[in-house]
């Protein structure tokens, strides 16, 4: 441990020799060359000005690196970035790490500038599109908000505003749409006279075409156009009907008007019941009205009343015409108001009642109005006559114009029907039809009707093969319930599917006659009902065996190392039954989403133990990543080395009785705790050596001042009296007990003999001399010192001694420690040589000391 004791700092250099002679290659300028050659490069910095050729050319020639990096900031093209960092990558990492950024600066702006390209030819490719979506266009807008590329703003921004003014566009003619489609809505039940729905029909239609050659029209749900244009069709067919039935109730309120108008006298209740029933019939919404307004009429009329028990008599055929009565008077001014407001079939009724008066004597004014007003209903039924043929003509037209028209079999067999309707009733209103018209009308109605008459034999055709079908099935339900009767083996997963397959096409058999419908609907479901009895009762086991698997999925203990495999077990298991027999969709559904959270709570409670125990270990690691930096700061403490043993116990104990930490972070906890040791000892070592240099360097200052001491006082010289040896001694640090010890007392006896005891002690130190050297010897054999030349025989002999010792007593020697220390012990004068020799031996035995201490 004294391995410094004598070591001298001139013995050995640090610097080898000759290499401070050695002349550099390269010889580094003089501080003022230095100085000057900086400022000029300096100048030339501040004088690039943006110049980015001459910066890179200073770049690489200047020996400077503070102007390098002032010089690079005039530096920004990728190719100048380039160059000046492959040149200054190995040279001076401020420059190159500075390029390397501007670099991968400008890389990134142009991975931004081609994405935000990207996107613009995104958005001009939605605006050609003309299917145009907001969920493109929101799409769109995500991916351009985390771009960063200011220089295509602004054409991005333009196509977008072209985009919004597209899907506003969209949205107004959704809109208008819809409330077109609420308006047409609203028609139906408006009230509007026949000839006034037919005009906002007409305007609805166009208003809708304009809607549908718009620029943005493929944006208009395709339901919701399919819904116009049913709606539409359905009022344009109705309109034929509510023209007939708005026709109707305009003639039964005039004919209640007229019949109003006229004399209580003039009609009988009779009469004017077989009038109103010749009139067209009124819509359902109306007639009662009309009726109960009738019969109001009725109630003022006086009831036809016969004698009782006598007939009427009948106008004898030569009996004398008499005078008229109030009654024809009546009936004549009832016709006469009947033609002034236009009501023919009044008026014609009236006409019979006044020919049934045959015996009245007519007076030349009487006979002047009836014949006036016969005139007169001649000539309104011959015009009537003739506009119902003009209707005649245009009800054949409108019948010959259906073929051209795209209308669904069923409207248009409703438009032929309602054209016969109308036909009939012109016959009512105006009289019979020439029978040419007849047969031209007759036969536009079959023709337009033939493709409704197909079409509806075509739909017969099909309830028949629909039919056919159904009794197939249920032919084939009832062969596989005799298949199941046989006892035959059962292939559960096909007989669910045959029941399927066959309730499926039941569904899709499409129309049959109502009058087959219910009794093949019975037979079908007898059938299926026989077939799937005992599919329904496997199905039901199968849910058992199902809810079984789901209870021991419920039931394992997560923690059992075996879970995970009885867990994929059972999951395989359910896969097979599951392929063996499937379940009703919403049952196989349910069970699944049982069966599945019961698996996901497995998981979730091994995934909650893995964490539970993952944060165990987290703890731990920061346990001991806490011992750790608490012996980290104590080895950087001065005083680290008084307190090292029981820091390192301390926590050798708080290590071991902590749990394992994370797999991951192992390796490097381990290596952190190791290295904190290995710096607390490196800080223990150096003290230990720091002492050891101390003690070495005191114990050959105090064994020097003792020699020197013993020296003075044997020669008797005055230095032994006049210098002050106790202060010298004082001032030299203490040493291990031993020593101090030895030497003090040695110290102590040189100092006692300066006076009458000089020379009794002169004669001590002269006679130790020999015994001294002896002692050397003897510790240089031991030590394996060579003593020189002139000692060879001495050495020789003394090994002899030493080794037939040895042999006899058969001890080992004693320790070089303690022999040194009695040597130290023993006054006696020495020469330069001993001195050395002395100096020599403690060296090499304070090392091999050393040696064994770190074995």
């Amino acid at each position: 441990m004294f391995e410094f004791l004598f070591k001298r700092p001139a013995d050995k250099s640090d610097t080898p020799a000759g290499k401070s002679a050695q002349a550099s290659p390269n010889p580094a300028p003089q501080p003022s060359q230095t100085s000057v050659l900086r400022a000029q490069q300096a100048e030339k910095v501040a004088a690039l000005a943006g110049d980015e050729a001459a910066a890179v050319e200073f770049i690489l020639q200047s020996d400077f690196s503070e102007l390098r990096l002032a010089a690079a900031e005039h530096v920004h093209t990728a190719a100048q970035l380039e160059k000046v960092h492959a040149a200054m990558r190995n040279t001076d990492r401020r420059v190159a790490k500075l390029m390397q950024s501007r670099l991968d600066a400008l890389r990134h702006h142009q991975a931004e500038l081609a994405r935000g390209q990207a996107c613009i030819d995104q958005a001009q490719a939605l605006l050609k599109d003309e299917k145009l979506s907001p969920n493109q266009v929101a799409d769109l807008d995500r991916r351009w908000s985390v771009i960063a590329a200011r220089e295509l703003a602004e054409q991005f921004n333009a196509i977008r505003a072209q985009l919004a003014q597209r899907l506003e566009a969209q949205m107004t003619l959704q809109r208008s749409m819809i409330d077109s489609l609420g308006a047409l809505r609203a028609l139906g039940t408006s009230g509007l006279r026949a000839f006034e729905l037919g005009e906002r029909l007409e305007q609805m239609a166009q208003a809708q075409a304009a809607a549908l050659a718009a620029p943005e029209h493929a944006s208009l749900p395709r339901s919701l156009t399919n819904e116009f244009a049913s709606e539409h069709a359905r009022l344009t067919a109705s309109l034929g009907a509510l023209e007939q039935g708005q026709s109707a109730v305009i003639a039964r309120e005039t004919a209640l008007a007229e019949w109003r108008a006229t004399p209580p006298g003039a009609f009988n209740q009779e009469q004017l019941k077989k009038a109103w029933q010749q009139l067209p019939p009124a819509p359902a919404g109306e007639a009662a009205d009309l009726q109960q307004r009738f019969e109001e009429l009725l109630a003022l009329l006086p009831a036809p009343v016969a004698a009782p028990g006598k007939p009427a008599r009948e106008p004898r055929k030569n009996a004398p015409a008499q005078a008229p009565d109030q009654h024809f008077l009546d009936a004549l001014d009832a016709m006469e108001a009947a033609l002034q407001h236009g009501s023919l079939g009044s008026a014609a009724e009236m006409d019979k009642i006044l020919k049934d008066s045959k015996g009245t004597r007519l007076t030349p004014a009487l006979s002047d109005r009836l014949a006036h007003a016969r005139a007169e209903l001649k000539r309104l039924s011959d015009w009537a006559r003739w506009g119902g043929n003009v209707s005649r003509e245009e009800l054949i037209k409108a019948v010959e114009q259906l073929g051209t028209q795209k209308l669904a079999m069923s409207e248009l067999a409703k438009k032929v029907g309602s054209m016969r309707e109308r036909w009939k009733a012109l016959d009512t209103l105006s009289g019979a039809a020439p029978k040419s018209l007849w047969e031209r009308f007759d036969a536009a109605c079959s023709t337009a009707y033939a493709p409704a008459a197909a079409h509806f034999k075509h739909l017969a055709d099909e309830r028949h093969t629909n039919a056919a079908k159904a009794q197939a099935l249920i032919a084939e339900a009832a062969q596989e319930t005799a298949k199941l009767a046989e006892g035959e083996s059962v292939d559960w997963k096909h007989m669910a599917a045959t029941v399927q397959r066959m309730r499926l096409a039941w569904s899709h058999l499409g129309a049959i006659d109502r009058k087959e419908k219910k009794r093949l609907d019975h037979e079908f479901t007898d059938a299926l009902n026989t077939l799937q009895a005992p599919l329904e009762q496997q199905r039901k086991n199968e849910v058992a065996e199902r809810e079984a698997m789901i209870a021991q999925v419920a039931a394992l203990d997560a923690h059992d190392r075996h879970a995970l495999d009885t867990l994929r077990a059972l999951q395989e298991r359910w896969q097979e039954h599951a392929r063996a027999l499937p379940l009703e969709r919403k049952s196989e559904q349910a069970l699944w989403q049982k069966f599945r959270a019961a698996c996901d709570a497995v998981f979730a409670r091994r995934k909650e133990s893995a964490n539970a125990a993952d944060a165990e270990r987290r703890s731990h690691q920061e346990a001991k990543d806490a011992i750790s930096a608490r012996l980290e700061l104590a080895a950087g403490e001065p005083d680290a080395a008084a307190h090292a043993a029981r820091l390192l116990r301390e926590a050798a104990a708080e290590w071991n009785a902590i749990g394992a930490v994370p797999r991951a972070n192992e390796a490097k906890v381990e290596k952190r705790y190791h290295a904190a040791i290995a710096a607390l000892q490196h800080h223990v070592d150096a003290a230990k050596r720091d002492a050891s240099r101390a003690q070495a360097s005191a114990l050959r200052d105090k064994l020097r001042l003792c020699q020197e001491l013993e020296a003075a006082v044997a020669a008797g010289s005055e230095l032994a009296a006049s210098c002050d040896w106790a202060a010298r001694w004082s001032a030299l640090p203490a040493l291990d007990a031993n020593h101090e010890r030895t030497l003090k007392a040695r110290f102590d006896a040189a100092l006692a003999a300066r006076g009458e005891g000089r020379a009794a002690f002169a004669a001590l130190l002269e006679k130790n001399r020999a015994a001294l050297l002896h002692e050397i010897l003897r510790l240089e054999i031991a030590a394996g010192i060579d003593s020189g030349s002139e000692f060879a025989r001495e050495r020789l002999k003394l090994q002899v001694e030493t080794l037939q010792s040895s042999l006899k007593s058969g001890q080992k020697p004693g320790n070089q420690a303690a022999q040194f220390l009695q040597l130290c012990a023993m006054p006696a004068l020495v020469d330069d040589r001993t001195a050395s020799r002395i100096e020599h031996l403690f060296t090499r035995i304070v090392r091999d000391d050393k040696s064994k201490d770190a074995k």
